[in-house]
């Protein structure tokens, strides 16, 4: 995952050297990176949960065969500030944000915007559930006990990928070394979680893996400083559809759910290229 973020901003600041080449049609004359830190919040959401293969479950001594759903279920985002506190070698570990982006003109941008939120159901709630496992039909309610039954979370990222037009309104600009800017950020991408999952007593944390979409906006005060710095502060809501999480392994099992999630997001820049 960080070599993908690294590569994605080599590749926007070496466009660059584009603006180099009078023979180039589309000049870019300039990119930018931001770093930052995110909380996120989750709308309740109905999880689907399916294994047909009949694999032998090494914990339970039974094949695997389940097709049920938990429904309304609550979930948390995971800081991990405290992670930093302790090293500063640590700064990729709580949930961070990249924003790589193309100034196009005074009134838009082109960026990536990469979320590492963190998602995580809430253990020992109480939930309905519908549908069968190992062969047995279930319905009621049920307590999610994480070491008999379920845990289940995207904590290596529940990882937004999103590409964001970015509409720029000017309302303070005293000097070309400072101004205060309200941007406006719609776009929308995909999801590249990696679930952490343990069900029936059995644990994998999976491979990330593409695992659907996501639409949104973020919106926000941005603040130009010594000409090339800047500071965001955004909100943003999106919705994302996960449709095929890995739960036990590439093929033997998925989970499928869809929720909204509201961000407040700060963040560091600086611009490369010519002002």
């Amino acid at each position: 995952m960080k070599k993908i973020i690294l590569s994605l901003f080599f590749f926007l600041c070496a466009t660059i050297l584009f603006s180099k080449n009078d023979s180039t049609r589309f000049k870019i004359k300039k990119v930018y990176v931001s770093w930052g830190y995110t909380r996120a919040w989750y709308s309740r959401s109905t999880i689907h949960f399916k294994d047909l293969s009949d694999k032998y479950h090494g914990v339970t001594g039974l094949n695997n065969y389940y097709d049920f759903t938990i429904h309304n279920v609550h979930a948390s985002d995971l800081p991990d500030y405290d992670k930093i506190y302790k090293s500063a070698i640590n700064i990729t570990i709580p949930q961070f944000v990249v924003r790589l982006g193309i100034p196009i003109n005074d009134k838009w941008d082109f960026e990536i915007n990469y979320d590492h939120a963190k998602y995580v159901v809430d253990d020992w709630q109480k939930v309905a559930i519908t549908g069968q496992i190992f062969h047995h039909p279930v319905s009621g309610d049920t307590t999610l006990n994480p070491h008999k039954f379920l845990h289940f979370e995207h904590t290596d990222g529940a990882n937004f990928w999103m590409f964001n037009a970015v509409r720029k309104f000017s309302f303070y600009h005293p000097s070309k070394k400072f101004s205060a800017t309200w941007v406006v950020k719609p776009g929308g991408g995909f999801v590249y979680p990696r679930t952490d999952v343990t069900l029936f007593g059995e644990r994998l944390n999976n491979a990330w893996h593409i695992s659907g979409w996501i639409v949104g906006v973020e919106s926000g005060l941005r603040l130009q400083f010594l000409g090339r710095g800047f500071f965001e502060f955004v909100g943003k809501g999106v919705y994302a559809d996960y449709m095929k999480c890995l739960v036990l392994g590439k093929g033997n099992g998925t989970a499928s759910q869809a929720f909204f999630a509201a961000q407040l997001t700060a963040t560091l820049g600086f611009m490369f290229g010519k002002i």
